[in-house]
């Protein structure tokens, strides 16, 4: 496997996420949470139907969820009440960039916090063999484009929630000369990944962990 494909398939699988004790989670002080779809071009026909979920941020924010989402969504609030959606996604967005910088740097310690089985397996395995080529990367998080709960669904108190990512990504590799052998960082890489994210919320622990990836359709 060329370096090249081993860079892509790194960017590719972007695993981890530790959302702190105020991520997805209210005060006490904020409003009742309401979040807008996406997209709900009759959702003024159903909002007398059915209750809205939604954060007081406003829309230019990003901040939304698919429509699939919302009976997970209104699940999960109904078994945790202080679970917050709009907190969630901006929790999510900061330890996004936390989790790629870690990953850059092989912080293995840091990302043992933030993700679970086999995702966790995978990004140790990639950092060892990137350490073992005494090669490093010098990546850079350009931009989040947009964020954006694709599902959410509740199993007993086993609370899980896909999250898609489109972010642009500059990307270099160099070796133990540090000359760069793949990549560039003038030239930003789109990519679109949806990380699923499960927490058990009889835990006292706020913190929700990595447990799949895949590449966003």
């Amino acid at each position: 496997m060329t370096v090249e494909i081993v860079l892509l398939a790194l960017v590719a699988l972007f695993v981890g996420l530790r959302l702190y004790s105020v991520l997805g989670r209210r005060t006490g002080h904020e409003q009742q949470p309401i979040l807008r779809p996406a997209e709900s071009p009759a959702s003024a026909e159903s909002a007398a139907a059915a209750p809205e979920l939604a954060p007081e941020r406003p829309e230019a924010s990003g901040l939304v969820y698919e429509e699939p989402a919302a009976p997970g969504l209104r699940a999960i609030v109904g078994a945790d009440a202080a679970f917050d959606v709009g907190r969630f996604l901006e929790g999510a967005q900061s330890a996004y960039r936390m989790i790629l910088e870690a990953f850059w740097k092989g912080d293995r310690e840091e990302l043992r916090h933030l993700v679970a089985g086999h995702v966790l397996a995978a990004f140790e395995q990639a950092i060892g063999e990137r350490e073992a080529e005494g090669h490093r990367l010098e990546n850079r998080l350009v931009a989040i484009e947009r964020t954006v709960i694709e599902d959410a669904r509740l199993s007993g108190r086993n609370a899980e929630i896909d999250v898609r990512f489109d972010a642009d990504i500059a990307a270099v590799t160099r070796d133990k000369e540090g000359i760069v052998i793949a990549g560039t960082l003038s030239d930003a890489i789109p990519t679109h990944d949806v990380w699923t994210f499960r927490r058990d919320l009889r835990s006292g622990d706020p913190n929700w962990q990595l447990v799949e990836t895949d590449e966003a359709a």
